[in-house]
């Protein structure tokens, strides 16, 4: 499966520089979006565009998703016009988007007996600046042999691709990154506005504590947004984190382990996001602690 011909739907943060980057190494891409301006800037570089989902499914190999949630897959792959209508046996469905483990196990079942489709979640994590550059890290749930046969087509995508597991896997491994990320957005916003309060110059908060045990990506990314109340242009947003969140709680009570820190986070997150910040960066968290007025 050198040059396979893939199909891509959803053209959005992370979709449109993935496209790129497929279509950069030479790949046959076919794109679809609901919006169909995306869909014309990626001819522009060089995709096909389809003018429907069944127009896409028809003409590729694999299909290969990147949308918003769960409900989105789902609308996407058996909604009405939807991939399950059009796909065929010994097609592939490589799911990029961050789903929900127990439907996506169930996703896969459904997708499998409806038309014989196979079923590859596959989440990222390295935001819009990994896309960009290639370097995005994937957890992928599926059968071996069917990851090692899509290796070449994700290698101008990720530095990293482990195969955590069968379907779902990919997807229980994700909600994890999605923890310790949204865990550490909730108290760096406590950390920025504690400094502030205490008389400390939160932008320099950055050069004291780089590589020492505090230091993360989280941290080098959003503290300094937080320090310097710098909101505008989000390569990601506070929505898409708590929805995350919800997910972790969620498979927590399937499993029965206990979230609690990641329960905490989702409730500030919740709470933060009804005030109309919900499509804003993460780092606006800080606003939650610092005073609505300053002396």
């Amino acid at each position: 499966m050198t040059h396979p011909r893939l199909g891509f739907i959803g053209i959005g943060l992370m979709g449109d520089p993935m496209t790129r980057r497929l279509l950069g190494a030479g790949f046959d891409v076919t794109v679809w979006n609901r919006t169909p301006a995306k869909v014309e800037a990626l001819g522009r570089a060089g995709a096909r565009g389809a003018g429907s989902i069944g127009e896409l499914v028809a003409s590729v190999d694999l299909v290969m998703l990147c949308l918003a949630n769960t409900e989105v897959v789902e609308s996407v792959v058996f909604g009405e016009g939807g991939v399950a209508e059009h796909a065929r046996p010994g097609q592939t469905l490589i799911d990029f988007s961050s789903s929900d483990p127990a439907a996506t196990r169930d996703f896969a079942r459904r997708l499998e007996a409806q038309c014989g489709m196979g079923w590859i979640d596959c989440p990222v994590s390295g935001g819009v600046a990994g896309a960009e550059a290639g370097s995005l890290v994937m957890m992928a749930g599926g059968e071996a042999a069917d990851i090692d046969a899509i290796r070449p087509l994700l290698a101008p995508l990720a530095t990293r691709v482990t195969h955590m597991g069968p379907v779902g896997a990919g997807q229980v491994t994700k909600v994890c990154n999605q923890m310790v990320v949204g865990c550490q957005a909730a108290v760096l916003a406590e950390m920025v506005a504690l400094a502030e309060a205490s008389g400390v110059e939160a932008t320099r908060l950055v050069e004291a504590l780089s590589r020492g045990f505090a230091d993360s990506k989280p941290f080098q990314i959003l503290t300094p947004r937080m320090a310097a109340s710098d909101f505008a242009d989000p390569p990601w947003h506070l929505r898409t984190l708590l929805k995350d969140l919800d997910m972790a709680v969620a498979q927590s009570r399937r499993s029965g382990s206990a979230t609690p820190m990641s329960g905490l986070a989702a409730q500030l997150m919740r709470a933060h996001a009804t005030r109309g910040y919900a499509e804003h960066d993460p780092a606006i968290l800080v606003e939650a602690y610092r005073p609505t007025q300053r002396e």
